[in-house]
């Protein structure tokens, strides 16, 4: 079960919803949130239990992920996906930075990166504490950092971050200190530059608006889905950091919030 021998995304540039897009058969009776979390607990209750077996390919983690996307899609969730081909526009390993809205993107990114490159990503721990989604997320070899001693957080990084990308492990890297639906330049760190520039691997800048799911009341990760609000992702082509990579930076973070503002003025 959720083995993809190939992904519908791959040799495409653009992905969008297709008009035609199936329905579950819940969400006609059900609330969109509620139809969701059914199916996305079904999922990760299943790569859970194939996690703690030892037996989780990358290959099951991409079409995990694809039944996530599937499962937005199925309760009215638009979706668009912008310059795929940047992924695989350079060969091996690359640092993938992007801005953080929701916990959608730690679930859908796989099924557009993994099928082209191998990924894990830099984590807080409590995604490798929850009971069931834990043992998934510890399975992927995250670099875990505690955001409590930023000086420790970035050698972790670094280090650990270098060892993964010289074993030809791409990294995905939020460099905002939490989620939230508005970009804030200021709260947008370097991290991903200085990774790269330490291992000697390009950059690949990601813009996205994920904020059709919502942050929960009282678990924060698991919030309302709303269907009237389009999920965006685009990818810009690979940076390669010379210097001290200010200059590098500046070009990313710019990308990304004018990506973010003219998504949000389109959508108004």
């Amino acid at each position: 079960m959720f083995i993809l021998p190939f992904s519908p995304l791959a040799c495409i540039d653009r992905y969008e919803t297709p008009p035609d897009a199936r329905w579950a058969v819940l969400s006609r009776v059900l609330p969109p949130s509620l139809t969701f979390y059914l199916s996305m607990i079904r999922s990760v209750v299943h790569s859970s239990v194939l996690a703690k077996r030892g037996v989780y390919t990358n290959e099951q983690w991409a079409g995990s992920s694809y039944a996530i996307l599937q499962g937005l899609e199925g309760v009215g969730c638009k979706v668009t996906v912008e310059g795929m081909k940047q992924i695989t526009s350079c060969k091996g390993p690359v640092v993938f930075v992007s801005n953080h809205m929701s916990t959608l993107e730690t679930f859908v990114l796989p099924i557009i990166i993994e099928p082209a490159k191998h990924i894990t990503f830099v984590v807080k721990p409590t995604l490798i504490d929850y009971p069931v989604f834990g043992p998934v997320m510890r399975s992927r070899n995250p670099i875990v950092v505690s955001r409590d001693n930023p000086r420790q957080d970035l050698i972790t990084v670094l280090e650990e971050g270098a060892r993964r990308l010289a074993e030809g492990t791409s990294i995905v890297l939020f460099p905002q200190t939490t989620r939230t639906a508005d970009f804030d330049p200021v709260h947008f760190n370097s991290l991903g530059v200085k990774l790269a520039k330490k291992a000697g691997v390009p950059v690949v800048p990601i813009a996205l608006k994920t904020d059709a799911w919502g942050n929960g009341k009282w678990l924060k990760d698991y919030g309302r889905i709303n269907v009237r609000k389009r999920v965006r992702f685009s990818f810009a082509p690979p940076v390669v950091i010379n210097g001290n990579g200010k200059q590098e930076h500046e070009q990313m973070v710019a990308f990304i919030q004018n990506m973010v503002e003219s998504w949000k003025a389109e959508d108004q």
